[in-house]
Parts: structure tokens; C-alpha cells; sequence
């Protein structure tokens, strides 16, 4: 198997996975397998090549994405920034000494 990246490679896998698909259940029937199993196969089959190729495809875009557009890291609802964020410690000026 060649190690190459891209386009090519992955348009190759999803090429032997739709031949598998195809080839399983026939190989499932010449074994002697009832015509609903080996259709049960094939529907199972075709359904993980999908996934599998929509995962594959949103990868692609990733990595094809410039680092310069990725958005800022998500900084979680305990990191806010902007008007009234608070940085740590306590409120100044609110009365934050004993009896006072």
C-alpha cells in the first residue's frame, strides 16, 4: 500500500470499501448465508463506509485550513473576558474585610 496523502488516498479507500461492500455479501451467499444476512451485511457495510468517508472528508477540510484562520481556543465560561470579569482574588472595595 502506497503512503501517499491527499485526495488520491483517500478517494482510494473509499474506493476498496464500496468494492467490499459489494464483494462481502456475495462472498456471504456462495457460503451458503441466507439473502437477508448477507443483505443485513452489505446495509452494515455501507452504512460504516459512509461515516467513515464523511470523517475522512472533514479531516481533509482540517487539515487543508490555514493555521492563521483557526479561531481562538475556546477559553470555557470560567475564563470570560470583557466587561465586569473579575481576575482572580476578591472584589476590591466591597467591604471584604471582617466587620467592615
Amino acid at each position: 500500500m502506497s503512503s501517499q496523502s491527499g485526495p488520491d488516498s483517500v478517494t482510494d479507500v473509499v474506493r476498496w470499501a464500496v468494492f467490499s461492500c459489494a464483494l462481502v455479501p456475495v462472498v456471504l451467499l456462495w457460503y451458503g448465508t441466507s439473502l437477508a444476512g448477507a443483505a443485513g451485511t452489505a446495509l452494515g457495510l455501507a452504512a460504516v463506509t459512509a461515516a467513515c468517508r464523511l470523517l475522512l472528508r472533514h479531516a481533509e477540510r482540517r487539515a487543508a485550513r490555514p493555521l492563521t484562520e483557526d479561531p481562538a481556543p475556546h477559553r470555557g465560561r470560567h475564563h470570560r473576558t470583557g466587561a465586569g470579569a473579575h481576575r482572580g482574588g476578591r472584589p476590591g472595595g466591597r467591604g471584604n474585610t471582617p466587620g467592615g
